[in-house]
C-alpha cells in the first residue's frame, strides 16, 4: 500500500515531482551500514535537499541514521528550524559576517575561515550572550574557501582558545574525489594540519559522498553524504576499488496527457519543427517545460513511459509544455507519462547534456508540487 502526502503548493496541476521517502530511509540506512563504527554521519540538504525538499526529508534521515544536517546558507537552516528541526545543523557555505547574528540566535552552527568571521561571532556574542557554534574550514586544495593550510594550525588554536566561540569542528571538502592522486595531496595537507593541533572533542570531517565510497582517513570522525541520500551516485575512480553502496533514486517526475492530436505527413512539431512527421503520428502534449527545469537541450533526444511503454519526446521542449510520440500506445487524456523513474535515469540525462546528476535535481523544484511517498 502507498501512502501519499502532498505539499501544499501549485496543487492545480498536471505534472509533479514524486518522492519516495521509504527509499530515501534504505539509502541512509545503506550509508551507515557502509560507516565504520564510532563515525558520525552528517546528511547534506542544501539546495532544498538537491530540489528533493529539505523539511520533508529531514525527519526520515534523521531516523535513519544521519546525526546532523549540513546547509549552504543560514537561510536553508533557518527554514529547518522553522520546521521544528533541533538536531544540529551546519551551515556549509560562507556566512556573511553581518548574518552570524542570526545563525546564533538560530542555533545554526557556522563555517569559518578568516579574522572578519572571528570579529562578527565575537561582536555577536557581545550582543546575545551566546557563543557561536563554529566549525573551521580548511581550503586543501579545493580553491573555494577555507583557510590555507599554511595558516590553519595558528588560526585553529586561536579559535582552540577564543572564549566567545563553542569550537565544534574542522572539516574540508574533497575536489576530485574520483583522481586518487590530486585526492592523496589533499588528504596529506589535511594529515599534516590534524597532526599539530589538539583535536579532543572535535568533529573532523573530511569525506564527502565519493571520498566515503573511495577513501579511509583516521584523522576524521564524520562523513558527509550528499548525493548517495537521493539514490544517484558521484563520479567515482574507474579502478574497481571502491565501496559503492546499493541505492534506490528517490525522483521521479511525471505529467498527465493534456491533449492528443495527430501530426500528418511532413507538419513540423513545435518551436523551429525540429521533428517532422513520416507518415501520420499520434502527439500528445504534456504541462512539463524548461520553466518546470528540464532542459531545452533535451529536446528530441530522450523518451518516458507511458502505459508501460517507452515513446520519445519530440519536437523542441517549451517553457510550459512538451510532446510525445504516442502513436503505438494505446493512451487517453489523463493518463500519466513518466519523465523520470528507475528506468529512465537523470544519469542519461546529465550524460546528453554535459552535465552532473546533481545540477538537474536541484533544477526540479522551480514551480513543480512535489508528492512524498511511502511504499
Amino acid at each position: 500500500m502507498k501512502n501519499v502526502r502532498q505539499t501544499n503548493i501549485n496543487i492545480h496541476r498536471d505534472s509533479w515531482v514524486e518522492i519516495n521517502l521509504e527509499n530515501a530511509a534504505y539509502n541512509m540506512r545503506q550509508i551507515r551500514k557502509n560507516t565504520p563504527d564510532g563515525t558520525k554521519l552528517l546528511a547534506v540538504v542544501k539546495a532544498d535537499a538537491y530540489g528533493h525538499g529539505s523539511v520533508m526529508l529531514a525527519p526520515t534521515l534523521l531516523a535513519s541514521g544521519a546525526d546532523m544536517l549540513g546547509v549552504a546558507s543560514i537561510d536553508e537552516g533557518v527554514d529547518l528550524r522553522q520546521a521544528k528541526i533541533n538536531c544540529d545543523i551546519l551551515v556549509l557555505g560562507a556566512v556573511p559576517v553581518w548574518a552570524v547574528e542570526s545563525a546564533v540566535k538560530a542555533d545554526l552552527t557556522v563555517a569559518i575561515f578568516s579574522k572578519e568571521h572571528l570579529d562578527a561571532c565575537r561582536q555577536a556574542f557581545k550582543r546575545t550572550g551566546i557563543k557561536p557554534k563554529v566549525h573551521v574550514k580548511l581550503d586543501t586544495g579545493m580553491n573555494r574557501i577555507g583557510v590555507s593550510t599554511q595558516e590553519a594550525v595558528d588560526f585553529i588554536n586561536h579559535v582552540r582558545n577564543a572564549e566567545y566561540l563553542d569550537f565544534g569542528g574542522i572539516f574540508t571538502h574533497l575536489a576530485n574525489a574520483e583522481i586518487r592522486e590530486k585526492t592523496k595531496i589533499q588528504i596529506d595537507r589535511w594529515n599534516k594540519v590534524i597532526s599539530q593541533i589538539n583535536t579532543e572533542g572535535l568533529t573532523l570531517h573530511i569525506l564527502n559522498t565519493a571520498g566515503a565510497m573511495c577513501y579511509d582517513v583516521p584523522n576524521s570522525n564524520m562523513r558527509r553524504a550528499g548525493i548517495a541520500i537521493y539514490g544517484l551516485y558521484p563520479d567515482l575512480p574507474d579502478d574497481g576499488v571502491i565501496k559503492k553502496a546499493d541505492l534506490k533514486p528517490l525522483m521521479s517526475l511525471k505529467g498527465r496527457i493534456v491533449n492528443i492530436h495527430e501530426a500528418k505527413d511532413g507538419e513540423g512539431v513545435s518551436y523551429g519543427h525540429t521533428f517532422t512527421a513520416h507518415g501520420t503520428r499520434k502527439i500528445a502534449t504534456v504541462p512539463l517545460g524548461y520553466a518546470d527545469g528540464i532542459p531545452r537541450g533535451l529536446s528530441n533526444k530522450i523518451s518516458a513511459s507511458l502505459n508501460g511503454k517507452d515513446v520519445p519526446q519530440v519536437g523542441n521542449i517549451t517553457m510550459d509544455q512538451m510532446m510525445f510520440d504516442i502513436t503505438e500506445v494505446d493512451a487517453n487524456l489523463g493518463d500519466v507519462v513518466t519523465l523520470l523513474d528507475e528506468n529512465h535515469s537523470i544519469d542519461k540525462w546529465a550524460k546528453i547534456l554535459g552535465t552532473i546528476n546533481y545540477e538537474l535535481t536541484c533544477r526540479l523544484k522551480v514551480r513543480l508540487p512535489r508528492v512524498y511517498t511511502r511504499d
